[in-house]
């Protein structure tokens, strides 16, 4: 998470962090400005071809918020905040772009992986600059604990069907991205492997995870139901 600490930052941390929020709030409002006009106005290119540079910039710029919270510049748990950014890192880089377009690029699992993706970052972005700014609107908090309710599992979705579609090329071509043995170093490494790994990761992951935005959004958008509830 890149926006909100539990001291307060100093100057330069706040322009940094709020510098960040921004950006990416920019970054993926693009992003689903190309999405909207890929659908309104259809042309030879793919979404992906359409959306692929923003996509890779953007979304592998989350990596920096493993490093904000492992640095304490936020107080995001480390380990969620690392899971949360490697699961759509490995889409992107581990999955799309590792596989030709036929696959995960074409996958009906890529419209609605992107559509859930620049909408949660929006609103979550804006929401953590809006805190920085110190000037947060009712609305702004209410999309951000509520929309997820919607998009998180059709983010999800679109994320494990391009998994599926990147298994099914490590099926038809099981050499690739694989260190197979025999070899002078007695060493294997599976893409197969890795790919259902990731994926069966989700079982126990995300229900914990959307459980957990359930949570805050009742500490956040009703505090006394929950005051009463400890008293």
């Amino acid at each position: 998470m890149a926006g909100m600490k539990s001291k307060k930052p100093s100057a330069l941390s706040k322009f940094y962090l709020a510098s960040y929020n921004l950006g990416q709030t920019l970054g993926w409002s693009y992003i689903l400005y190309q999405i909207i006009q890929h659908y309104i106005n259809p042309s030879r290119e793919t979404l992906w071809d359409k959306t692929e540079l923003a996509v890779i910039i953007f979304q592998n710029a989350a990596v920096l918020e493993i490093l904000h919270a492992a640095t304490g510049l936020v107080p995001s748990n480390v380990i969620i905040t690392t899971f949360q950014v490697f699961s759509r890192v490995m889409v992107v880089v581990g999955v799309i772009l590792a596989t030709p377009y036929k696959y995960a690029a074409a996958s009906p699992g890529l419209p609605l992986a992107l559509l859930a993706w620049s909408i949660t970052e929006i609103i979550r972005y804006f929401y953590y600059f809006a805190h920085l700014v110190n000037f947060v609107p009712h609305i702004l908090v209410w999309l951000r604990y509520t929309m997820f309710i919607i998009l998180y599992p059709i983010g999800v979705t679109g994320e494990l069907l391009c998994f599926y579609a990147a298994v099914q090329y490590s099926n038809a071509n099981p050499d690739s991205w694989s260190y197979v043995l025999p070899n002078k170093w007695n060493f294997t490494f599976s893409y197969l492997y890795i790919l259902i790994t990731v994926m069966l990761a989700y079982i126990p992951l995300f229900p914990r995870l959307y459980m957990h935005m359930f949570v805050q959004r009742r500490k956040i958008l009703n505090p006394n139901a929950v005051a009463k509830k400890v008293h």
